[in-house]
């Protein structure tokens, strides 16, 4: 009786220290929310592979988050002088791109309904928002397989976060086709908690309208009209291709394509009929003469080359020199999306 009273002691001891020594993925959850949600503040630096396309990109990504809803991310092509700026501030949503000079504006709660495998807090709340998630312990680190929730979710179902055991902060951020294939790699470099900016910190800086009568505005808006002029006209040289979508759309093709000239180049329209009609229009990007906001419709969704606006019957964005847009009410907004990854320029004609 002894012996079997001290075997039940030495089992429900066992038990309590394998207990404390495997934490429950409640208890791993608890943690990261407390640790990422409650932090005035974060900056971080980050690097992000996309393999939907025909070659696979990389690009930096930098991250500025004040609480409660100041962003300031701005990603920019490895190799390349493109990047592009996404701010939200007391004043709404912009997309910058520099190279272009344009500034747009969206009425949009980005990125509460848009998470983003680069901003911690978005990550947080995917793994709290999947009551399917799966934890994996490792011997340095947590892995939370969870659903994406995002515009992309149908394409991308699903992402593993890579959580550190000792900081408890991420460390790589992989997510998943359908198959399981991984498209999209972002490994955190740097991740500073506690950071804050000051709201004078996220306004987006732009050129003021000129005054009436100011002649010397008005010489320096004609050379700048004159160079943006030349610019354009040098990049529509550059960008004399034509984007096709590669996308395998099933019972839809090609029906018709006409090119128009335009003042910076050639303006591509294509018509796509079948089950899925669509159109594909496509041209030079032109160059503003100011970065005045320009007000735009829909939500912005980041392609990870580009950051588009996507309304439920179009989307538009612009890369390389290119302004692009599709429209169509027949594709849901994932096959909108589906589309837009998949232009891929041809030789030159």
């Amino acid at each position: 009786m002894r012996k079997k009273l001290i075997m039940l002691v030495v089992v429900a001891v066992m038990l309590v220290l394998g207990g404390c020594g495997k934490p429950s993925k409640e208890d791993v959850m608890k943690k990261l929310s407390n640790k990422w949600n409650e932090t005035k503040g974060y900056e971080l630096n980050a690097s992000m592979e996309i393999k939907t396309g025909s070659e696979p990109r990389v690009y930096n990504v930098e991250v500025w988050h004040t609480k409660p809803e100041f962003y300031k991310v701005n990603v920019m092509q490895s190799g390349n002088d493109e990047s592009q700026m996404i701010v939200r501030n007391e004043e709404g949503v912009f997309v910058i791109t520099p190279s272009l000079g344009k500034t747009y504006k969206f009425q949009s709660d980005w990125p509460a309904q848009n998470s983003q495998g680069y901003l911690i807090g978005t990550l947080a709340e995917d793994i709290k928002a999947d009551k399917a998630a799966v934890m994996e312990e490792k011997e340095k680190e947590y892995i939370f397989e969870t659903e994406t929730r995002n515009n992309h979710k149908s394409l991308l179902p699903t992402q593993k976060i890579h959580i550190d055991k000792k900081t408890l902060l991420p460390s790589k951020v992989t997510i998943h086709d359908e198959a399981g294939e991984e498209k999209i790699s972002i490994k955190f470099d740097k991740i500073a908690l506690g950071v804050e900016h000051k709201v004078a910190e996220y306004k987006v800086e732009m050129d003021q309208p000129k005054a009436d009568g100011d002649e010397a505005d008005s010489e320096k808006e004609s050379t700048d009209k004159e160079s943006a002029d030349d610019d354009g006209e040098d990049q529509a040289k550059l960008n004399q291709q034509t984007y096709y979508p590669v996308a395998n759309l099933q019972g839809t093709t090609l029906s018709d394509e006409q090119s128009v000239e335009i003042e910076n180049g050639q303006r591509v329209i294509m018509t796509f009929s079948g089950d899925r009609e669509y159109v594909v229009i496509q041209e030079p990007a032109e160059k503003p003469l100011n970065q005045m906001p320009v007000s735009i419709e829909g939500d912005p969704v980041d392609l990870g080359f580009a950051v588009a606006a996507l309304t439920e019957q179009s989307i538009h964005w612009e890369a390389n020199g290119m302004a692009f847009f599709v429209a169509s009410d027949m594709l849901s907004k994932e096959e909108l999306i589906t589309v837009a990854n998949s232009m891929t320029a041809t030789e030159s004609k």
